[in-house]
């Protein structure tokens, strides 16, 4: 990893090994949950872009049953480091009514993106609506949020790689990193 790209230094939290065992683990819990559902119509997948579409690519070859795959782009981060007001960039073009959605994005964080994806799928007549998130950030404050699939856990310090960026890059970094502004330890 080319750390001069990076605004500060970083450590390894979850080793690419980690990350796939956590990704397997979450393939097989949707397996046995959606066979106990039996939904009358195949499930949509839902990817959360652009942070969901890693987990959404290594997760969806693991499902065995039925799904469609549909995207929504909703974001209250851009490029920044802070979250703002959700921007919606582009809603799913399956109809939801009906049907069980299954969400993938990459992070739990505050909770106010996926909060609100999942109310709009609600909406819009998603009989279910699942939630399965890469990551949970352990922090204070979330919203009333739940994600059912949960991969991994981190402290709550800005992470990247798996699908989420450090400034716009750094998505394709192999593990889970975070990033320290004012530490001098750096693993990776």
């Amino acid at each position: 990893m080319d750390k001069s790209t990076l605004p500060g230094p970083v450590s390894i939290l979850h080793d690419p090994a980690a990350v796939e065992a956590a990704i397997r683990q979450m393939a097989n819990r949707l397996n046995v949950d959606l066979a106990a559902l039996q939904p009358a119509e195949p499930a949509i997948a839902l990817c959360v872009m652009t942070g969901g579409i890693v987990l959404t690519g290594q997760l969806l070859p693991l499902l065995d049953f039925p799904l469609e795959l549909d995207y929504v782009h909703a974001t209250r981060y851009g490029d920044a480091t802070v979250g703002g007001q959700l921007r919606w960039i582009a809603r799913p073009k399956r109809s939801l009514q009906g049907r069980v959605v299954i969400l993938l994005d990459d992070i739990l964080d505050e909770g106010v993106t996926l909060q609100q994806i999942q109310a709009y799928c609600r909406e819009q007549g998603a009989s279910q609506v699942l939630t399965a998130v890469l990551v949970n950030k352990l922090r204070e404050g979330k919203c009333d949020v739940k994600a059912e699939y949960v991969g991994l856990d981190v402290p709550d310090l800005y992470v990247f790689g798996y699908g989420m960026d450090c400034s716009g890059l750094w998505r394709n970094a192999p593990g889970i990193y975070a990033l320290h502004e004012s530490s001098t330890e750096v693993d990776a």
